[in-house]
């Protein structure tokens, strides 16, 4: 990375060479714009951030306590405000990623208006905000600089030498808000083919990870709901291959790719799998089908399907839509093969789509898997899908009764009740959920946790409390105290919202464009003074 020296001196150097065209150009300005502007084109941006996920993939390898994390976005704002949070409450945005959510996408960025996670949303929304993510992204580095360059110029007017060289440190030393997105693809919105295509213009827009799940695309359903349908190995393996593709067209020849399965909870499929010889890949998918054994040709009816399964001939089980069922049971082990399969077919990451947050669930599948792939790590979602406080209070339930320990005192069906909130039960339980992550990583093979949906919830919360108030007998006060003075006292960059949304930038280009003339936003009568 250039330092803003080298870019102040190549800078000047081009201007003496135009020979006096170009002496109303300030070369510190100029290279202050190219600071605070690092990245040209998404494909940058992919390249940088598909180094930064192989780094932290080899660290996590090293040490399973170096676990990375993200939350979800469906705004670039809102993908902005979380990295400047992290900035500031930790001082780097190292392990933090963003994740881009399908769901999301289709509740709320959807032209038709909010839809279920059935990959019926248009699949450019995608690539769209990826690019709108980094955008804002970008705008946030751009901020942090120019407050660091005011604060120079400061520094040099009041003849503060140390000051000065103290700022100058922390611009070259600046670390860019750009990290990376882990990004939903569905099913790939189509055939393989579909699945390249839309991959290049997510790749495009800077998207170094793009996950892709093994159901069937025009049957997609949300990992948490009934009805999933999924594919033969051969078909993902098609899709997992046609994005290593666009990777390596784009020259992102570090992108990651996140295979995910959903056949713990999905008991159907759309296709028998072609099969050439007894225990290949699609032998192996097919034994798991549940059926009928054959034992005379009167068995047979009129479109029925036979198969060889075993050594028998057995009819699969088919549903009136044309679909065949699994057996019961073997959610496990598909799963198992599922991810044996990914992994050794270009496939980085795994991710295994859970009923519940159990760490004990998850390492049991990671570990079978690691007898084959030693190296195998998982995206997890942390999802809000899940009760937390049910399903964690009922684990502890649970393992005291197995402990022997009287439990006579809890209803496990009604744990949820507040009334457990302060109990010894209650708060194990909640001590469980704080180290959820921190244990998946060590004892499950989770590299990154991420909670999918997270500011869809809050948002609503938010916005809930406030109109509560507002509208009620607080009035102006429920702004003033619920968030306006939060924000002065928790130092939340927003409540200076026209500084934020780029004013004070845009004030120094009109320096640098009109000189004296620069007619400025930011004087003596700008409100913004108001919060210092």
């Amino acid at each position: 990375m250039t330092t803003f020296k080298d870019e102040l001196k190549a800078l000047a150097q081009l201007r003496e060479a135009q020979q006096g065209k170009w002496d109303n150009i300030n070369p510190e300005h100029a290279a202050r714009m190219r600071v605070q502007n690092r990245f040209q084109t998404g494909l940058d941006i992919a390249r940088y951030t598909a180094k930064i996920m192989r780094d932290d993939m080899a660290a996590y390898d090293a040490d399973g306590s170096q676990y990375t994390q993200s939350l979800g976005c469906w705004h670039g704002f809102i993908g902005q405000q979380k990295m400047i949070s992290i900035k500031k409450h930790f001082g780097t945005t190292k392990r933090s990623y963003l994740y881009l959510s399908g769901w999301m996408v289709a509740a709320l960025r959807s032209e038709f208006g909010p839809l279920p996670d059935q990959s019926m949303h248009e699949k450019t929304s995608v690539p769209s905000l990826i690019e709108e993510l980094y955008t804002f992204l970008r705008q946030a580095d751009a901020w942090e600089l120019n407050h660091l360059f005011r604060d120079l110029e400061e520094a040099r007017k009041a003849g503060d030498q140390v000051k000065a060289e103290g700022i100058m440190a922390k611009i070259d030393g600046f670390e860019t808000h750009i990290v990376p997105i882990i990004a939903d693809i569905d099913a790939g919105f189509g055939n393989a083919e579909a699945t390249y295509l839309l991959a290049k213009k997510m790749i495009e827009a800077g998207a170094c990870c793009i996950q892709i799940e093994n159901q069937v695309s025009d049957e997609k359903q949300c990992g948490h709901q009934a009805g999933k349908v999924t594919v033969p190995h051969e078909d993902f393996i098609a899709k997992i291959n046609a994005v290593r593709y666009a990777f390596l067209e784009l020259g992102v020849e570090d992108g990651v790719i996140v295979a995910r399965t959903d056949s713990l909870g999905a008991g159907l499929t759309q296709k028998i799998a072609v099969t050439n010889e007894p225990g290949d890949l699609g032998d192996q998918y097919n034994s798991y089908l549940d059926g009928d054994e054959i034992e005379k040709a009167e068995d047979i009816n009129n479109g029925d399907v036979v198969i060889k399964q075993n050594g028998k001939l057995v009819k699969p089980k088919r549903l009136a839509s044309g679909l065949y069922e699994f057996k019961p049971g073997t959610g496990e082990d598909r799963v198992v093969l599922d991810c044996i399969t990914s992994l050794q077919n270009g496939a980085d990451l795994l991710w295994i789509e859970t009923e519940k947050p159990h760490v004990g669930q998850i390492a049991g599948m990671v570990n079978r898997i690691r007898e084959v792939c030693p190296d195998a790590k998982l995206v997890y979602n942390n999802s809000p899908s899940f009760n937390w406080t049910l399903n964690f209070r009922q684990q502890v339930f649970d393992a005291w009764e197995k402990e022997g320990k009287d439990v006579s005192g809890y209803d496990r069906a009604d744990l949820m009740n507040a009334k457990y909130d302060d109990t010894e039960l209650g708060q194990l339980a909640d001590e469980w959920t704080r180290n959820f992550q921190r244990d998946g990583a060590r004892e499950a093979g989770i590299f990154h946790h991420l909670i999918t949906l997270p500011t869809y919830h809050t948002a609503a919360l938010s916005t809930d409390n406030l109109a509560k108030g507002y509208f009620g007998d607080e009035g102006m006060l429920a702004y003033v105290a619920g968030v306006q003075r939060k924000e002065i006292r928790e130092g939340i960059a927003t409540v200076k919202h026209q500084d934020m949304a780029g004013s004070n930038i845009g004030d120094d280009h009109k320096e640098f464009f009109h000189g004296e003339a620069a007619l400025k936003a930011g004087g003596k009568d700008n409100t913004m003074n108001q919060f210092g």
